[in-house]
């Protein structure tokens, strides 16, 4: 493993080289400074051209080496961004850093090297403005201020684990930063419409700041809890995610990135975070997730929804759900009513509800929150809602085992559910005979 830093001998580049030397000394790695030479200008200016560049390299592992760490040079010639992921990849390198490009560089360097390499990258690429407030968390002389862009996608896990292997460097303050838009949030959590388009409703406040909350606790720390801030906005999430970074003044605002191309790019988070902030940002590819899975804490079930049509095969699965969870934990018990009931039918039905508890599951320390989900035409819907209302761990439905044709003609909610929703769903079938 190796940390690559790539140089143009810029003031820029030169403060980046000694950070990424910092850090390559705190992980006890070395530090491969690289410089790209344009193939024409090798071609037109020869060995006067690569000497010069060898010996600004080799006074870079002068200066950069009086710190302390271990510094090996290379000279590639070629396209930029092509020749630095090539030896990268080659290197099996764990982070490239580069400085950002100067505010002169035309339309903020859309299309330049720094732009591709975000994009290309199979591991985190540190792009680094004003690296004095780094330079000293490198040192041990303050805690490093950053903050995470969060949502429910795999790229925000990835970058959330490298944030977590921050800290082997020094202290770290984390706050999450959360930007949605509620006309996406009201439908998906199953929350009443508010009458103006703007308006953001106490409910669908408190359910956002609650799963914020809630997607950043592996952050937490016997030292400090990560701080949530969550925006409702309008408009590309980039623009309002650097506003809210530079508001709350952090050093380095860290981005999980998908990748993509062309037209894609134009609402990639990642790509315009990159342009627009003015503080270091780190773009982490969602491919960094399947390393991180390798290392993380199992699954804890502590809160599941269960959905009963009181038949036989949907109260076994109660009894799934109830074993799913521990001592402690929570299981929503739902069912999709139709029509408009009477409260005395609402009560009739939750009372069923909690008669399809297992009593060993009520003696065991186990919650069991009982209710109606209203839901027109779509049940599935109804219980996606449910499920990402409650944030639960999983989904526990019965199925009544039905199979060619005839689950073709019925249809099948459990089949449905299992194509609508992101979670995990555990199906109970019934026995056979």
């Amino acid at each position: 493993m190796s940390i690559v830093c790539a140089t143009n001998f810029s003031d820029a580049a030169l403060r980046a080289s000694t950070l990424a030397a910092a850090l390559a000394r705190k992980s006890g790695v070395p530090l491969l400074l690289v410089h790209v030479l344009n193939p024409n200008s090798a071609r037109a200016f020869g060995r006067a051209l690569t000497g010069a560049a060898e010996a600004a390299l080799a006074d870079q592992v002068k200066r950069l080496e009086k710190q302390g760490a271990k510094v090996e040079t290379t000279l590639l010639t070629g396209e930029p961004a092509e020749s630095l992921v090539a030896f990268a990849r080659e290197q099996q390198a764990s982070l490239v850093m580069v400085a950002a490009p100067s505010q002169e560089a035309p339309f903020l360097s859309v299309g330049g090297t720094v732009d591709r390499l975000a994009q290309a990258l199979p591991i985190p690429l540190l792009v680094v403005r004003g690296a004095a407030s780094l330079e000293a968390w490198a040192r041990g002389e303050r805690p490093l201020k950053v903050m995470l862009g969060v949502d429910r996608s795999l790229p925000f896990e990835a970058a959330r684990e490298w944030v977590k292997g921050l800290r082997r460097f020094g202290a770290v303050e984390v706050v999450g930063g959360r930007v949605y838009w509620p006309e996406e949030e009201y439908p998906r959590l199953g929350l009443p419409l508010p009458n103006s388009f703007d308006d953001v409703t106490p409910e669908l406040r408190q359910a956002m700041e609650q799963e914020t909350a809630a997607l950043l606790a592996p952050l937490a720390s016997d030292a400090q809890a990560p701080r949530a801030v969550v925006f409702a906005g309008v408009g590309r999430i980039a623009d309002h995610l650097v506003e809210l970074a530079e508001r709350e003044g952090v050093d380095l605002l860290v981005v999980g990135t998908h990748h993509r191309r062309a037209l894609g790019r134009l609402w990639s988070v990642s790509h315009h975070a990159v342009r627009l902030a003015r503080m270091s940002v780190a773009c982490v590819p969602s491919t960094m997730a399947a390393e991180a899975a390798v290392d993380a804490p199992l699954p804890v079930f502590s809160e599941v929804l269960v959905g009963t049509d009181f038949s036989e095969t949907g109260n076994r699965a109660v009894a799934y759900a109830c074993g799913l969870v521990p001592e402690g934990g929570t299981v929503h018990l739902v069912h999709a009513a139709e029509g408009k009931l009477t409260p005395g039918q609402e009560a009739e039905l939750k009372q069923q509800l909690l008669a399809a508890v297992p009593k060993a599951a009520q003696a065991g320390g186990r919650r069991v929150q009982v209710e109606l989900l209203p839901h027109g035409r779509d049940v599935v819907m109804a219980l996606v809602q449910a499920s990402e209302r409650h944030r639960v761990d999983a989904i526990v439905m019965g199925t009544h085992g039905r199979s060619g044709l005839k689950r073709a003609v019925l249809g099948s909610v459990t089949q449905e559910l299992l194509l609508r929703t992101d979670r995990p769903v555990l199906v109970v079938r019934p026995p056979r005979g």
